[in-house]
């Protein structure tokens, strides 16, 4: 762990950014050039005493997943990600082994979306960064770890708990579709990936995952419409749009309704509400 260059990079770029970069309102007349630090330690989770330690060369060596959150906070690209990974004495992860550094450009988009549910999501269904209205109506999906972060894995081996937030009538599509969608990242990441893995573990657990598997279908499993269940709001119809990472390794996922429609009056409902009243 390099102290000192630790610290200055994680200095300068904090410098480069500007409040309305992340998402932040820029408040009051600042005296200093770009983010504060307390902000860059809320937008990494992380206690701004900590976030402190690391600039002054006098924090303790940060975890990975702590770097990657840094990463995240910092809108880094993926060569200044893994810059930040080796000056911490770290290696940096493989860029291609699923969820990890999460796309700036896509991060930007995310940041400018308040009103309406938005989530960023890895090419093996992962849950990377979600805005409150996307918490709101599917669920925080931040405290999974392991396995458990697969949105595929979590259908099949918990379906009573994952199938909810949709209509009875429309699961056994989205259980083919989720197969679909997860046999694209296979062909692309090979057998010995975090995706051959998935598969592996689903098949053990999951008879019903097993057959699917055996169509051999391959798609991508989003829709251009379609009706989620909110345990408060009842049945909610959304459009879906999706921007995917040059390499398809990541998406933007944006759900909306049409002006003037049930949908919409729901979203709003959601947005005045919020997560904390569906807790």
């Amino acid at each position: 762990m390099d102290r000192a260059d630790l610290a200055d990079f994680l200095r300068r770029r904090r410098e480069e950014l500007q409040p309305s970069d992340v998402g932040l309102a820029s408040g009051a007349r600042r005296r200093a050039p770009g983010l504060r630090r307390e902000e860059v330690a809320q937008l990494a989770n992380m206690s701004a005493d900590y976030y402190t330690r690391l600039e002054q060369q006098r924090g303790p060596q940060p975890s990975e997943q702590m770097l990657g959150s840094l990463a995240r906070a910092l809108r880094l690209s993926g060569d200044e990600r893994d810059y930040l990974f080796r000056a911490a004495g770290h290696n940096p992860p493989d860029r291609f082994a699923g969820a990890a550094h999460v796309a700036p450009a896509l991060l930007r988009v995310l940041d400018r979306l308040d009103d309406t549910p938005a989530l960023i999501l890895s090419n093996l269904g992962e849950t990377l960064v979600q805005n409150g209205m996307s918490a709101a109506l599917l669920g925080d999906r931040s405290g999974f770890t392991g396995i458990e972060r697969f949105e595929a894995y979590r259908w099949f081996v918990h379906p009573e708990t994952e199938r909810i937030r949709y209509p009875e009538d429309d699961r056994d599509r989205q259980s083919r579709a989720q197969v679909a969608s997860l046999r694209v990242a296979y062909g692309a990441m090979g057998s010995a990936s975090q995706a051959g893995e998935l598969v592996r573990a689903l098949q053990r657990e999951s008879a019903e995952f097993a057959e699917l598997w055996d169509r051999h279908e391959v798609a991508n499993r989003f829709e251009d419409h379609k009706t989620l269940v909110h345990p408060e709001l009842g049945p909610i119809e959304l459009d879906c749009q999706v921007l995917f990472t040059e390499d398809q390794s990541q998406c933007l996922l944006v759900l909306t309704a049409p002006p003037r429609t049930d949908g919409a009056e729901k979203l709003a409902l959601l947005g005045v509400l919020g997560m904390q009243a569906f807790s």
